[in-house]
């Protein structure tokens, strides 16, 4: 008998301990919300590869990878992009055939050639290299990606600026029912959107070559689309 009064006891005792915790909760009531901070952003860095190649120039023979790349990097200093912004890609050599082949069957020489990546800062520098470069060694010109040099600035703030959002949005819904939004009970890291997308857009070599089919001496320029940045954060507050 006195072993049941014992366990009953102990039982009690751990309901009330319960209960007990259960009224210290702090945060009886909550809300969750949903706070949205998005900009877009004119990138000012631009990251272009150009394929250069070694070629044949009618009566005097080959021109070789080291004079292109000398012109190249004149055309680059002569319109004022440091050497800093330029970097090699890659390089090879090819001359239509499988190296193995090449050594069994052909004597033919391999054409060298040479991927540069140049940072621009604007596509008008841009431009401005592709009237320099030389037409016959020029085999590609093409944009591997765009950024911006305050990104990481834009980011921060944007998170700063999702959980002011989910904060006006937790104040304005419960003024609704006569209730107040209180101290953030919790803030989930945001959740990013990043569109870093160019548009569609050809070398000056390129729009050239449709302008003079269209007789038009002024080719259009198109220019390149912002880059999209969104946060979306889940903040919970309390009610008071």
């Amino acid at each position: 008998m006195k072993t049941l009064i014992a366990v009953t006891a102990f039982l009690a005792s751990i309901s009330t301990s319960f209960a007990q915790v259960y009224d210290r909760n702090p945060f009886p009531k909550t809300i969750t919300v949903t706070g949205t901070a998005e900009m877009e952003i004119v990138p000012d860095e631009i990251y272009v590869n150009v394929d250069l190649k070694e070629y044949d120039k009618k009566g005097s023979g080959k021109v070789n990878l080291e004079t292109i790349k000398t012109d190249f990097l004149k055309s680059v200093r002569s319109i004022g992009v440091p050497d800093s912004a330029v970097s090699i890609a890659a390089y090879d050599g090819y001359n239509g055939y499988p190296y193995w082949y090449q050594r069994k069957k052909k004597k033919d020489e391999l054409y060298a050639t040479i991927t540069y990546q140049v940072k621009f800062s604007n596509s008008k520098k841009m431009d401005e290299l592709v009237e320099k470069l030389d037409d016959m060694a020029t085999q590609n010109f093409y944009i591997t990606r765009t950024t911006h040099s305050k990104l990481e600035t834009f980011r921060k703030n944007l998170k700063m600026q999702a959980v002011k959002a989910a904060k006006e949005t937790a104040q304005y819904l419960t003024g609704a029912i006569g209730e107040t939004a209180g101290e953030a009970v919790t803030i989930n890291e945001p959740q990013e959107y990043y569109q870093p997308y160019i548009n569609m857009r050809a070398s000056n070599l390129a729009m050239k070559s449709m302008a003079a089919e269209s007789n038009d001496e002024t080719p259009a320029q198109a220019d390149f689309k912002k880059i999209k940045l969104r946060y979306d954060v889940t903040v919970t507050f309390a009610l008071k």
